[in-house]
């Protein structure tokens, strides 16, 4: 028997979405059954789907996962095909982190 490898590393999630202006609001509605699930799963750090203040059809999208395998375990088939199909562009890439340090003691 193989033992399973894990990777230590914190994997970070960041980017935006653009969405018609008009409809960002209810976007942003359809997702917080999603972020109260992330948030609810085991190795989520942070889920965060916000309205940009500045640009009113960008969307932010910020997560932290303890592991690769955390967030695979969340993702599944990723979003429904009516938030596909809302979104005009998107701009979202993962990161893997090896360490970090807090700016806030």
């Amino acid at each position: 028997m193989t033992a399973e490898r894990v990777d230590p590393r914190m994997i970070i999630v960041s980017g935006h979405l653009t969405v018609a202006p008009e409809q960002r609001d209810a976007y942003l509605a359809d997702c917080v059954d999603v972020v109260r699930q992330a948030r609810a799963t085991a190795g989520c750090r942070e889920f965060a789907i916000c309205a940009d203040p500045l640009d009113p059809g960008r969307i932010v999208v910020v997560e932290r996962w303890d592991s690769r395998g955390a967030v695979e375990a969340f993702r599944g088939d990723g979003p429904g095909e009516q938030q596909q199909i809302a979104v005009l562009d998107a701009s979202v890439d993962e990161h893997e982190v090896a360490s970090s340090r807090s700016l806030t003691g």
